[in-house]
């Protein structure tokens, strides 16, 4: 006898790194060529020497990073994320407004486990960020799908059309995860103020907001003295301090709607990773020259990454920012086959725009992201030589 799967879990795809790793490892490289791995959006490299001795003496020193802590989060981590919040956007952030959690994910599961039950909708510009997609189809909320044409830009009044009674968010993810550009601060506020209107939640995911090309802060929506009764803003710490597998980002809302996300932390995880909270704490601290040379260097590979697909034949680049290139090709066939055929033909791991798009949508099988943070210049330019003399039969 079989146990039964829960039908939303179920029908849920799987998580689509994992899907190109599987990808990976049937394939055999061509002969020659090293593998080019620009499917996920990671830090390949370690924290940097400074801080690696930081979270060495906090395991060797400080008793608590072995103990639970308080479910929201370290009050040192809360408050100092708070403050150079505040210090970022103007008008004020408070510590009793933000939460830890592991990780951004967790932080968009947590929240939307306050606002959406099953028969709920929530919409996502397309294309779109697949786990939270993927958090709303195992939760029994719908999707709404925003289309965002070319200039990948969601529009607030295509967004209004979709609204119903059973609306309860409106999702945006800047710097853009995957299209990579970079929301102009305009477009935020016209999507904060018709969120507020509608009665419902602007979900503003800024996990790559330190590698935004902008100088100053990109929006004015913290500046507002109520942001917190509408806008809820989420933030990760492991692209700034290459933190993935220590699991730290964080949530700002209002204090209210955190008594209900301490109800979900707790049940999950009880508090996030004691050591990832005294990394990203140290970090904020200690870092800021080291941060602002990483954004240089990848604003430098984003140059690098829109120059090179300038002369490319059968790609377009939509958008490029943050880890991200997202781009269009003219190969006639369909995404999702192209990028495991990539792997075994060219060397090139990439992942397809149907996984960031609703099943069977056109626009999916003709785009692809390319998450070039991983790459140097040298890297760039191999992936852009052999996507230009890819001819696949």
């Amino acid at each position: 006898m079989t146990l039964p799967l829960a039908p939303a879990m179920a029908a849920t795809p799987a998580p689509p790194v994992m899907e190109a790793r599987r990808w990976l490892a049937a394939a055999r490289l061509p002969a020659g060529l090293e593998l080019l791995n620009v499917s996920q959006a990671a830090p390949v490299a370690p924290p940097p020497p400074a801080l690696r001795a930081a979270m060495a003496a906090a395991l060797d020193e400080d008793p608590g990073t072995h103990l639970y802590g308080p479910v929201l989060g370290l009050p040192e981590l809360r408050a100092e994320l708070a403050a150079q919040m505040t210090a970022r956007y103007g008008g004020t952030v408070a510590e009793g407004q933000i939460a830890i959690t592991s990780g951004c994910n967790q932080a968009f599961a947590a929240v939307m486990a306050t606002l959406a039950a099953p028969g709920d909708n929530v919409i996502l510009p397309v294309p779109w960020y697949f786990n939270h997609q993927m958090w709303l189809q195992m939760s029994g909320v719908a999707a709404r799908a925003l289309d965002t044409g070319d200039s990948l830009l969601p529009d607030p009044e295509a967004a209004a059309a979709l609204i119903d009674a059973r609306t309860r968010a409106i999702v945006l993810v800047s710097p853009n995860n995957p299209g990579g550009v970079e929301y102009p601060a305009e477009l935020l506020a016209a999507f904060r103020d018709l969120a507020r209107r509608r009665g419902l939640a602007l979900i503003l995911d800024e996990t790559y907001r330190d590698f935004d090309s902008r100088a100053g802060a990109p929006h004015g929506l913290l500046s507002d003295p109520d942001w917190d009764e509408t806008v809820i803003s989420l933030y990760s710490f492991s692209k700034a301090y290459r933190l993935t597998g220590h699991r730290v980002g964080a949530v700002a809302c209002a204090p209210d709607r955190l008594a209900q996300v301490e109800k979900f932390l707790d049940t999950v995880q009880i508090c996030a990773p004691q050591l990832g909270q005294r990394a990203a704490l140290w970090g904020l601290r200690h870092l800021s020259d080291w941060l602002a040379g990483e954004r240089a260097e990848i604003l430098a590979r984003r140059a690098a990454m829109e120059a090179a697909f300038q002369g490319l034949r059968d790609w377009e680049l939509l958008g490029c920012g943050a880890y991200f290139g997202y781009a269009r090709h003219r190969l006639g066939i369909p995404s999702d086959a192209l990028a495991e055929r990539m792997v075994s033909e060219i060397g090139v791991l990439a992942l397809p725009g149907t996984m960031f798009a609703p099943q069977g949508a056109a626009r999916g099988g003709r785009e692809m992201r390319f998450a070039f943070a991983n790459i140097d210049a040298d890297g760039i330019a191999a992936l852009a030589d052999r996507l230009n003399t890819y001819a696949p039969a």
